[in-house]
């Protein structure tokens, strides 16, 4: 399933448990910062890797302070994808 915006995926992590999510930080109405924000403050239980061509230090190490498990860089592929999720044990 795919949001169109952030403040859709918010609707839709708050409506039904979703185990992982994918997240870009540029997005319309509600930016991937915000998602994060929103997660914590509404504790949110679901994984997010944050998927961005925006791979800055500084941004990283925000998203992972606002509880994403990792901060990966476009184009991912399905196997960076997949390895990474088995470090943590999602399958």
């Amino acid at each position: 399933m795919q949001a169109e915006n952030g403040a859709q995926a918010v609707t839709m992590l708050e409506e039904q448990q979703i185990d992982l999510l994918c997240l870009d930080l540029t997005m319309p109405e509600l930016d991937g910062v915000g998602v994060l924000e929103a997660i914590k403050q509404r504790k949110i239980e679901t994984y997010v890797v944050v998927i961005s061509a925006d791979i800055q230090p500084e941004m990283k190490s925000r998203v992972i302070g606002l509880g994403a498990i990792d901060f990966i860089e476009k184009p991912v592929t399905a196997e960076q994808l997949l390895t990474l999720l088995g470090q943590y044990g999602i399958r």
